[in-house]
């Protein structure tokens, strides 16, 4: 293995890691599920890793919260909204917060929103009760979204992008 992959490789488990913690300790309890910001943290991991190594933290993270948390029946759809979350985003950008992760913000609440609607509504049998989860994915997505842009300026302002390409 490269020494460029080992430490792709060691960043996608630190941020599986930070999402695993942003998603299942710090998470609110709604309708059949839960809302978190890990999903802040997957969009700043797709922003500096490939996006092999971006989806792999999304679903490992996110899958992880959800089996360990109680919420295991969620981990399957999770583990699949979570690692086409991080596809929108990339890191070829010189910054993590650019026009192209903003657009990327658009079908990630797509898929987040309509993903876990569709996956409700299936293991439910009914899709009038998953309409009911719609809010909480709503906040899910936009307090999320307050984390990437706080922390993706921050590191932005710390020239991260240009010190990892660097050492990668």
């Amino acid at each position: 293995m490269k020494h460029r992959q080992i430490i792709q490789l060691c960043m996608a488990a630190m941020f599986a890691a930070i999402i695993y913690v942003f998603t299942a300790l710090f998470h609110i309890p709604v309708h059949t599920g839960y809302t978190h910001v890990g999903d802040g943290f997957i969009y700043l991991a797709a922003c500096l890793l490939p996006g092999p190594y971006a989806a792999a933290a999304g679903a490992v993270g996110a899958g992880l919260a959800d089996l360990l948390s109680g919420y295991a029946i969620w981990a399957p759809g999770t583990v699949i909204i979570k690692a086409l979350t991080a596809l929108c985003f990339s890191c070829k950008a010189e910054k993590i917060v650019c026009r192209r992760n903003l657009m990327a913000l658009v079908p990630a609440y797509a898929l987040c929103i309509g993903g876990y609607f569709l996956y409700e509504g299936i293991i439910t049998g009914n899709f009038g009760v998953a309409l009911l989860g719609i809010p909480g994915y709503i906040v899910q997505v936009l307090s999320s979204t307050v984390v990437y842009l706080a922390l993706g300026r921050a590191l932005d302002g710390l020239h991260i992008k240009s010190k990892l390409s660097i050492q990668i």
